[in-house]
């Protein structure tokens, strides 16, 4: 049965991916174990949607989505990709069908410092895509000028080093490679995180408009939750390589369901002068995705833990529509959004 029952139009459905990275140990490298970095995930996005995927560093967003881009091997799990003449599984296809594949998927890199070959000029960068995807040789150049124009360059400055750009530049012609054959699904992978705050609205007002123009479907990968507000649809919360919760955006930030996405809530800065803080201050670590505790994975640092969270595994179900939860309370609390204010709060969990 399947985890989610969605009435639009799916370009990706993602079923129980896995990605486990052994541990090893000795000089015959026996494995002694796994670092769950992704751990039984399902989602799917709607044609011309926009999905956000947030939650702290490590929690496994970034590696999800490298297994979708199939940039590394997922352990397990299913990754269906519905185009308009087909539906493929990319786990199960082989390099030939997967580059064919790939004309439909493109990556937005986080650091536009290291993501650009220092070697070649902004028309080399662009170009690339074009020329291993098959594009008419005529018409590359052209097609290069016509996106480096879409994403705010100029083309007089084709034949120049990405050393010559600053970092919003920089970012704006990894855009333009991405988008070099019109992908059916691109993944932002900490787009903005790298760049100043002028330069990040300026990026994702650009994202805006391409969504718009192109059409696009996004997955957005940040830890920036005041990001993901303004450029997603709905929004998946991630913790220790697991999906804890998922709805649409204003539900997610003005009831959230899942103590770890209320903490997440409270830590966005409130630009209001003379407004109080409502920092929930998490207790401990972040769980060990080589050793994740019993029952509920976050219970070792959430406030509302009892003895069903230490023994049982949370079911992921659907508390209302379309709006999706792995909480054995989430019926009963009433959590905080964005917009709550209390004081700054901390709290010690007696385990």
């Amino acid at each position: 049965m399947d985890k989610f029952v969605n009435t639009g139009e799916v370009l990706l459905d993602v079923k129980n991916v896995k990605k486990y990275f052994p541990i090893e140990r000795g000089f015959l490298k026996k494995k002694i174990g796994d670092v769950k970095a992704v751990n039984d995930v399902s989602l799917y996005i709607n044609k011309n949607e926009s999905l956000g995927l947030v939650g702290e560093s490590g929690c496994g967003k970034t590696t999800l989505g490298r297994c979708i881009m199939r940039a590394v091997e997922p352990t397990a799990g299913e990754i269906i990709l519905h185009l308009d003449d087909k539906t493929v599984d990319i786990t199960k296809l082989d390099k030939q069908s997967l580059r064919e594949i790939r004309r439909n998927m493109a990556i937005i890199f986080q650091n536009p410092y290291s993501s650009l070959n220092p070697r070649k000029t902004m028309l080399d960068i662009v170009s690339e895509p074009l020329i291993l995807g098959g594009y008419p040789k005529d018409e590359i150049v052209d097609r290069a000028r016509e996106l480096v124009e879409l994403v705010g360059l100029e083309v007089r400055f084709l034949n120049r080093y990405p050393h010559a750009f600053s970092g919003g530049q920089r970012q704006r012609i990894g855009i333009a490679r991405s988008l070099a054959l019109s992908p059916k699904l691109v993944i932002a992978d900490e787009a903005v995180s790298a760049l100043d705050v002028s330069i990040q609205a300026q990026i994702l007002n650009l994202l805006q408009d391409l969504k718009e123009s192109m059409q696009p479907t996004f997955l957005f990968i940040a830890h920036d939750l005041s990001v993901i507000e303004h450029v997603s649809d709905r929004v998946g919360v991630m913790y220790v390589g697991s999906l804890v919760e998922l709805a649409p955006t204003d539900e997610i930030y003005n009831k959230p369901r899942h103590p770890y996405t209320e903490a997440l809530l409270s830590a966005i800065p409130r630009p209001e002068p003379g407004v109080a803080r409502n920092r929930i201050l998490l207790p401990g670590e972040v769980a060990n995705a080589a050793d994740l505790p019993s029952g509920c994975g976050f219970h070792p640092r959430c406030r509302y833990c009892q003895q069903i969270c230490k023994e049982e595994t949370p079911p992921w179900e659907e508390i209302s529509f379309g709006h999706y939860v792995a909480c054995h309370r989430a019926k009963e609390l009433d959590l905080r959004g964005v917009n709550d204010t209390e004081p700054e709060t901390s709290y010690d969990i007696k385990i």
